[in-house]
């Protein structure tokens, strides 16, 4: 089978908004300069489209028009490894999409444990930040969770109580064993996020251990957070200044 073939075959089997690379189509380096012209013909069909040199889009069609992919497809190379997820978006542009803030940044935050992530994809640009947990498939979406809780005070325009609700709505969608991993996770972060997490699930579901929390925090420490008594009744035993 001919290298255009194949890439034709790679292609139409992709959905619609996904991002994808030479490696993602499984071409032999010897193969580029056939691919490249098998692509060349793609996008002159408007079948693809190209993000920046090496990486392309398949086109999203909706009554609106053509979608780009989304920040997360954009930056799938960069967030992926030989196939296994090595960080993931947070800071402002994470905190947009779970509805905490309005504002947009210019530069994407890229959490990695290891890797300094710096990205450019067309107009988008990314810089690293450390993640406190190594990365995977399993456990970013507990660390965004982790990292909101610990950057609740510097979210731009947040409203707090609606913030709490949006937060704890997130935790009670996650599953017991997920809980038992977040509390173990949150225990690397900074103390202000402990004792938030430990406040909110506590008052989610007061049947949880949530020991480790509470004895990690020093008895003569304050968190300071903009959260009244009425969102949060229990603030005073996790140490927030209300």
């Amino acid at each position: 089978m001919t290298v255009s073939r194949r890439i034709d075959q790679r292609i139409q089997q992709l959905q619609a908004g996904t991002t994808f690379d030479y490696q993602t189509l499984l071409v032999e380096r010897e193969e580029y300069a056939a691919a490249t012209k098998a692509l060349e013909r793609l996008i002159k069909k408007e079948i693809i489209k190209r993000i920046t040199s090496g990486i392309f889009y398949k086109p999203k069609e909706t009554v609106f028009g053509t979608l780009k992919p989304n920040e997360e497809e954009l930056l799938k190379t960069y967030l992926f490894e030989n196939g296994k997820r090595i960080a993931y978006i947070t800071g402002l542009s994470l905190y947009n999409r779970m509805g905490l803030t309005t504002q947009v940044p210019k530069i994407i935050k890229i959490a990695s444990r290891d890797k300094r992530i710096y990205a450019s994809v067309g107009t988008l640009k990314g810089k690293p930040v450390k993640s406190y947990i190594d990365v995977t498939d399993k456990n970013y979406n507990l660390l965004e969770i982790l990292d909101a809780i610990k950057d609740f005070n510097q979210i731009p325009d947040l409203n707090t109580e609606s913030g709490i609700l949006i937060l704890t709505e997130r935790l009670k969608s996650l599953t017991d064993k997920e809980i038992n991993q977040i509390i173990q996770f949150a225990l690397k972060y900074p103390p202000r996020a402990r004792a938030l997490i430990g406040s909110i699930l506590e008052l989610m579901d007061n049947k949880l251990d949530l020991t480790q929390l509470k004895v990690s925090l020093n008895p003569l420490s304050e968190f300071e957070y903009n959260i009244s008594e009425k969102v949060l009744p229990n603030a005073r035993e996790w140490r927030i200044k209300l």
